[in-house]
């Protein structure tokens, strides 16, 4: 993996970052990478367009906000429970299916309102709540058990699995388990990339347009109304990104070009910095590319994490 960003500190370099950064075209070949593509990584929650395009093919019947929800690792925000208790009652069920383990909301200032108003973990603030619901709802509309979802031999990971084999042009590398219980299928960064610029180019009326245009319309469904991802949208018309645990994060442009970086150690904080220079090496400009988590000392700025590119 190559250095992809520093932090600077009275102008001596305290901690680097390595990782995989990959740029594809709307064919899915590389037009520039920093370290190797073929790097094969668990894209984490970067992986839930590609869930949320395996339920869509085996008829889930969401569009909209309801989509974008099914495809989020939200932030726990009071419209996103709602969203995900719609999805329940439209599945005929309630949050007892749901098999996320019990948490907190991922997002801190929520997460600090919840535990002030006497809140506990609860399965339906696990931040992956959203993307269960979807596949329960797909499991009631084919009649599959619900209460073996995330087996990797149901039928519902296994239409997953077969999606996720035909948009990454490879079977898994790596079947694990993810945070939320779901199986995690691996694939190399490049093949990542590949596979959500391949979403975005599917014809109108699609499950891929379908897809693409409900999280567009809906980020902070996606993420939340204060997190990267949606900004990002928001500045950049026409894009979908998708972070993940572990420092991962992928955007799609209306084209079908694509990025994908996975950051070696999975710290968060350079990852945003990163795919922002990724996305101005390409030609793009928003006041959201420029900013910089900055260092401080003694309250003031001493310093700046700076990508290495």
């Amino acid at each position: 993996m190559e250095i992809l960003a520093e932090v600077v500190r009275s102008g001596l370099v305290e901690s680097r970052h390595r990782g995989v950064a990959v740029r594809v075209d709307p064919a899915g070949e590389v037009v520039w990478s920093l370290g190797d593509p073929g790097t094969v990584i668990f894209p984490r929650s970067a992986n839930k367009p590609l869930q949320a395009m395996g339920m869509l093919r085996a008829g889930l019947p969401l569009d909209g906000r309801l989509l974008a929800l099914a495809s989020a690792s939200h932030s726990g925000e009071q419209f996103h429970l709602d969203a995900v208790r719609e999805i329940l009652s439209i599945a005929g069920l309630d949050e007892s299916a749901l098999q996320t383990p019990p948490s907190y909301p991922l997002d801190p200032h929520v997460h600090a309102d919840h535990l002030r108003a006497g809140g506990v973990r609860e399965p339906i603030y696990m931040d992956c709540s959203g993307k269960h619901a979807a596949m329960l709802l797909t499991c009631v509309v084919n009649d599959w058990d619900t209460s073996t979802y995330l087996d990797p031999d149901h039928p519902l990971q296994q239409v997953i699995t077969a999606t996720f084999t035909e948009l990454t042009d490879g079977p898994p590398s790596v079947v694990g388990v993810d945070g939320c219980g779901a199986p995690l299928l691996a694939t190399p960064v490049q093949q990542l990339a590949r596979a959500i610029g391949r979403i975005v180019q599917q014809p109108s009326g699609s499950a891929g347009a379908r897809l693409s245009g409900a999280m567009r319309e809906h980020p902070e469904y996606v993420s939340g109304t204060g997190r990267a991802e949606r900004d990002l949208v928001r500045a950049i018309p026409g894009t979908i990104a998708k972070s993940g645990a572990e420092s991962v994060y992928v955007v799609a442009l209306p084209d079908g070009s694509a990025f994908a970086v996975k950051i070696e150690d999975g710290a968060e904080r350079p990852l945003y910095a990163v795919m922002a220079r990724m996305l101005e090496l390409a030609g793009l400009d928003a006041p959201i590319l420029h900013e910089r988590p900055v260092v401080l000392g003694g309250g003031k700025q001493v310093g700046e994490l700076r990508t290495a590119f």
